[in-house]
């Protein structure tokens, strides 16, 4: 049985702020996330076709994509790409044409925007992955000294470390609701550059959300803070500000039902965002994890994503702690949920889990941690079964946040297991 370590720590009460911040997709850092798991879905598509027509290596080593694994990472700079990274597999991809048709895509596809999809280097440095890491991930510990034969067991986590899932009945997709406003802001302000409503636009932007809290609920939004890289010819940043407040923040604060009437609204407050993207600043995979997850009010184990296949736990065991940590709060066992799983390289089972419900459980916390433990089964072998996770739906996850997505293709968001923790609990 994992450890379980229980909260003493009490209800949010009074009033207080928390601030959380998203970028867009045309922001350095969420391009290298995009291209890396642009990779990673490219290898796993070719290798499920391979293995459907049952092509075997010269080597004699048959395609399959439970045998893919993928580390890949990415930097940009002004005017270059550079992929580099650990992977395993027998299909061939096109790097240079996998990271261009990102860039293409966001919108980098001219040189006046500072990056320029069809003239840029893009410098391919993808090189095996390491033996060593292998032979615990395909076949673990446990496996490897005779002490099991279920094939659940066989599968190691490719490294240590812990992950966090977290949620909140804050919003209707149970994240804290700063981070979701800021993420949903940032998706807002690509949508009107990508329609046209805004030609001005410019993909690079950054969100920032304040809300105020009275007794752990969020009541107003406080303070707004939207940085969107621009066409130089406009430079009446009262402009930007009124288009800002009426096609961008309108839209998402009455869609969630938020007050900001009153909120101090900050567009572009520099002044000016014409240079923007790899020319503005350096982009690397793995550097926004914060607002990849939930905005700070959850934790973080510090693991990124972005290009890793789903034997990494860093990758599928935190997208499990947010599935735990969501329906545990959909089926009402708590109004809050964090949830930690703690991994060993190698190891199939879970070191630890850790409940925290920040004293908001309705019932205790000792039969909710019962019922996770009843219900889900936390071994990567079985994440990757029961979420899907061996299917090329990885790039779409790199920008707007990894949680609280409405798609299908999200199978962790999926509240799926509440009558199960509801009966396990007695309810």
């Amino acid at each position: 049985m994992p450890d379980t370590i229980r909260s003493i720590q009490e209800p949010a009460a009074g009033s207080f702020v928390f601030t959380s911040e998203s970028v867009t997709e045309g922001h350095p850092d969420k391009i290298a996330d995009q291209i890396s798991d642009a990779v990673l879905d490219a290898i796993l598509a070719k290798e499920i076709e391979l293995e459907a027509q049952g092509y075997v290596a010269p080597d004699g080593v048959p395609a399959k994509v439970e045998n893919v694994r993928c580390a890949c990472e990415t930097l940009l700079t002004t005017g270059t790409v550079v992929v580099s990274g650990e992977i395993r597999t027998e299909a061939y991809v096109d790097v240079q044409e996998i990271a261009r048709n990102v860039l293409r895509r966001i919108g980098y596809d001219r040189a006046k925007y500072g990056f320029d999809c069809e003239t840029c280097g893009v410098i391919n440095m993808i090189h095996g992955q390491s033996p060593d890491i292998a032979q615990g991930v395909d076949e673990s510990f446990d496996a490897q000294a005779g002490r099991t034969t279920d094939p659940l067991d066989l599968i190691g986590a490719g490294d240590q470390g812990m992950m966090f899932g977290y949620a909140a009945n804050e919003t209707r997709t149970l994240m804290p609701m700063p981070h979701y406003l800021a993420s949903r802001l940032a998706e807002r302000l690509a949508a009107v550059r990508h329609d046209g409503t805004f030609p001005y636009l410019r993909p690079d932007g950054k969100t920032q959300v304040t809300v105020r809290y009275e007794n752990g609920r969020p009541v107003e939004v406080t303070t707004i803070v939207i940085s969107t890289q621009h066409d130089a010819a406009v430079d009446d940043m009262n402009v930007i500000r009124e288009d800002m407040e009426r096609q961008v923040i309108a839209p998402v604060m009455e869609a969630e039902g938020m007050a900001w009437e009153n909120a101090d609204v900050y567009v572009n407050p520099t002044g000016r965002f014409v240079v923007g993207g790899p020319m503005g600043d350096t982009g690397l995979t793995g550097r926004k994890i914060i607002v990849d997850t939930y905005g700070g009010m959850g934790r973080h184990g510090g693991g990124a994503f972005s290009g890793k296949d789903c034997t990494k736990v860093d990758r599928s065991a935190a997208y499990a702690a947010r599935w735990v940590a969501k329906n545990v709060v959909a089926a009402g066992l708590a109004d809050r949920c964090e949830v930690e799983l703690a991994y060993a390289i190698g190891v199939a089972r879970p070191l630890s889990v850790y409940v925290d419900t920040f004293g908001t459980a309705h019932v205790p916390e000792e039969r909710i941690q019962q019922a996770i433990d009843q219900v889900f089964d936390l071994r990567p072998g079985a994440i990757i079964r029961d979420l899907d996770l061996r299917r090329p739906i990885f790039e779409k996850t790199a920008a707007y946040g990894h949680f609280g997505r409405e798609d299908p293709d999200f199978t962790w968001e999926r509240a799926d297991r509440v009558d199960a923790l509801r009966a396990a609990c007695g309810l």
